[in-house]
């Protein structure tokens, strides 16, 4: 006879693991969750739209990328979630979307409680930094297609926004600003690159390098900054025109998609100095400066293009808010493209 367990899926693990997060997922609520007696889906109270004179509903998905290899090498799980979050909930706000809720999935080639805990306890802590719920997900074991340390995640969530609220490139005029609004590190883009670098040059994760003030890995496998409720209340409280939110593609191929064929965005790139673990990578691994600038954030994880005379207000709600932005660039006559000076 066999089982299930023989071939390698632990029932009772998943079932455990389970437990292990109820407390953490408790965190990442809002009033509208309902909860389901079957736990088969997640339930939001869509009553809450009433209010809306045209509500849209947006939806977005993504995961981490390679990343997760690095938390796996260093066998530091509880972050990776963050990661998920920002990657997801911070391209809905980029039309002025509130995230409402949220669900995960995590396949993995064995469930050790402790860890799928972890993973998911950094989801609902970006949940709580986000604003939204975590309404729910799934763990699936994967015995033979991936190895019992590996593991993958995934999430989508959903938000909305009034209909003549939403920001875009139709509100984007010459004469507007672009603000930086900084991001914590590298983010979770261009770890294929990292990887690569960090094998090529034979750097160490646990190496402390002066440059960073830490180790390598620490350094790495920073949380994303998750951006959704300072942009939200910078967007109640000014006129701001359009967002972009700096993932694969770089600086300028993101924020390109912010603007309309008429417009450019030039950019200043002595405004600011991007942090020290952009330099080490490229030092490290001869990268050219096209090359980073085409994978990396640099240090610029969100854009927001406003009118010239709110410049003073945006900077100053966001200082207090304790978000470093500079102001970036201008927006001028051009074709649709996003340039540096």
């Amino acid at each position: 006879m066999t089982s299930y367990a023989a071939a390698g899926v632990d029932i009772d693990a998943g079932e455990r693991a389970v437990e292990l997060m109820k407390a953490k997922v408790a965190r990442a609520r809002r009033p509208e969750v309902v909860d389901d007696a079957s736990g088969f889906a997640g339930l939001f109270d869509a009553s809450a739209l009433l209010s809306y004179r045209r509500p849209l509903l947006t939806t977005s998905t993504d995961g981490v990328g390679t990343k997760v290899m690095l938390a796996q090498r260093l066998d530091k799980h509880d972050t990776i979630g963050i990661d998920l979050v920002g990657m997801v909930v911070d391209d809905l706000v980029v039309c002025g979307a509130e995230p409402l809720f949220m669900t995960d999935y995590i396949a993995c080639g064995k469930v050790v409680p402790e860890r799928i805990a972890e993973i998911v306890g950094g989801v609902a802590e970006g949940c709580r930094l986000a604003g939204c719920a975590l309404v729910g997900g799934e763990t699936a074991e994967h015995p033979g297609a991936m190895e019992a340390g590996e593991y993958d995640l995934a999430g989508a969530a959903t938000g909305v926004v009034e209909a003549d609220r939403m920001l875009g490139r139709d509100r984007v005029r010459a004469g507007d600003v672009v603000l930086a609004l900084a991001s914590s590190g590298v983010h979770s883009n261009g770890y294929s690159l990292v990887r690569h670098i960090i094998d090529r040059a034979g750097l160490s994760l646990e190496a402390e390098l002066p440059e960073l003030g830490r180790t390598l890995g620490e350094e790495l496998l920073e949380p994303t900054r998750i951006y959704s409720l300072d942009c939200l209340e910078l967007a109640r409280a000014v006129d701001v025109h359009a967002y972009a939110h700096i993932t694969g593609g770089g600086l300028a191929g993101n924020l390109s998609r912010s603007l309309p064929p008429g417009l450019d965005a030039l950019l200043d790139r002595s405004s600011w100095t991007p942090p020290a673990v952009f330099e080490v990578l490229a030092g490290h691994g001869g990268v050219a400066q096209a090359d980073m600038d085409r994978t990396f954030n640099l240090g610029v994880g969100m854009t927001a293009i406003v009118p010239a005379e709110a410049v003073g207000a945006a900077l100053a709600l966001l200082g207090e808010r304790g978000l470093p932005a500079w102001v970036l660039g201008e927006i001028v006559e051009g074709s649709g493209q996003a340039r540096f000076r």
